[in-house]
């Protein structure tokens, strides 16, 4: 599970982040004392930081540049004030890249994601999810099966990768739901059963009938 170090003092911001990146896998930790941002860090070691521009006592500029004295981990600026004079200083400072306010939350994860993967690819083992001759390469978001690629929306992606990860056992709607949707209470519950039936009819049509099933009331499984 990757670490990501969030310095987001905007409380209602911070925890957007958090439930959006726990319906990713990712562990959030927050930074709690803005005058210790350095020692925080190095206790997290985390694997990406997450830094806004504005920040109590110091901005955000310069713990960027305290932590590129220590580390050369992936850190992507998170901030309203995105004109390009602070882009370009927030690269200067040794940012990876950076998101501006406000974002929509796929959209800053697909970024993270993209940047952890350019960033451990090569050190990092990929994991592979499978079932009956299918692969699910979490390196790229690609279902494998027959010797053909599939290709999968983000929320297809979501979707196989959860119930491959509970292979065997029922996933309630509930859950498929928060890693779809983390923190949106106004999704309208059908539409999981709009994306699981599209998916349904993209893996009939490569061969992989049946490869969810529902479980009348409780939810959906991948078998063995």
């Amino acid at each position: 599970m990757y670490t990501l170090f969030l310095a987001e003092d905007d409380n209602s911001i911070a925890e957007a982040i958090d439930r959006a990146a726990s319906s990713w896998d990712f562990k959030v930790y927050r930074v709690h004392d803005y005058h210790e941002v350095i020692h925080e860090f190095e206790l997290c070691h985390p694997q990406l930081v997450l830094m806004d521009i504005t920040l109590p006592f110091f901005n955000g500029y310069h713990w960027c540049s305290e932590i590129r004295k220590i580390s050369n981990v992936p850190i992507i600026f998170i901030s309203s004030v995105s004109d390009n004079l602070n882009q370009v200083m927030a690269m200067n400072m040794g940012a990876d890249d950076f998101v501006a306010k406000p974002f929509e939350m796929d959209f800053l994860m697909t970024k993270i994601m993209a940047l952890l993967r350019r960033t451990y690819d090569l050190t990092v083992e990929e994991r592979l999810l499978s079932a009956r001759g299918a692969v699910l390469n979490t390196s790229d978001d690609t279902l494998e099966f027959d010797g053909r690629k599939i290709a999968l929306s983000q929320n297809e992606y979501k979707i196989i990768y959860t119930l491959l990860e509970n292979k065997g056992r029922i996933v309630s709607r509930e859950k498929l739901m928060e890693k779809l949707w983390a923190g949106d209470e106004f999704v309208d519950e059908n539409a999981l059963s709009v994306n699981i039936n599209r998916l349904r009819k993209k893996l009939d049509s490569e061969g992989l009938t049946d490869f969810i099933t529902t479980r009348h009331k409780a939810g959906y499984m991948i078998g063995d």
